[in-house]
């Protein structure tokens, strides 16, 4: 660890706490060589071991620019693309293991991507489960429609109807 001050190597923790959530430490170091105090946090590194058995480093915009492809001309914000990013690193540090394998990454996916947007979801779950025929997705449709979670999963065509209510009748004359 290098002083943030001095760049000086030789650092000392003074103290160390687990933060709230679980998923990082905060540590209050003291540098011998100009005696400022700072302080460090460190977050387990997630790594995401693929089929092959290779291992990365977990990227949250990696996770994020396929679920963007799958919202494409869908009412999703880059704010909401966010929130879910950071719901899902959320999900698999929450699960306490070093390494995740890339099949759990997509799972702590679909979760979230169900609550921000039906359509972008099933896209999402075409590609991740293989889909290969039309069977597939009514089955995915009624399983959407069995938990309740949608209320017509196929309305990409026709857009739902405004829930604004009428105006009311102005009084004449």
């Amino acid at each position: 660890m290098h002083c943030p001050y001095c760049r000086a190597t030789d650092t000392r923790v003074l103290d160390s706490r687990v933060a709230e959530d679980g998923g990082s430490i905060r540590r209050r170091r003291t540098c011998s060589t100009c005696e400022r105090r700072f302080t460090t946090v460190e977050l387990m590194q997630l790594t995401v071991v693929k089929r092959s058995g290779a291992t990365e480093p977990f990227v949250r915009e990696k996770a994020v620019s396929g679920v963007r492809k799958a919202c494409k001309g869908r009412p999703v914000s880059e704010d909401q693309l966010a929130c879910l990013g950071q719901e899902v690193e959320d999900a698999l540090r929450n699960a306490g293991a070093a390494e995740i394998p890339a099949h759990e990454v997509g799972l702590a996916i679909l979760g979230p991507l169900r609550r921000l947007d039906e359509v972008a979801y099933l896209r999402f779950a075409s590609v991740y489960r293989a889909f290969s025929s039309a069977a597939d997705f009514e089955a995915e449709i009624a399983m959407l429609r069995e938990t309740g979670d949608v209320a017509s999963a196929v309305e990409e065509v026709a857009p739902r109807p405004s829930r604004d209510p009428e105006p009311a009748p102005q009084p004449t004359g």
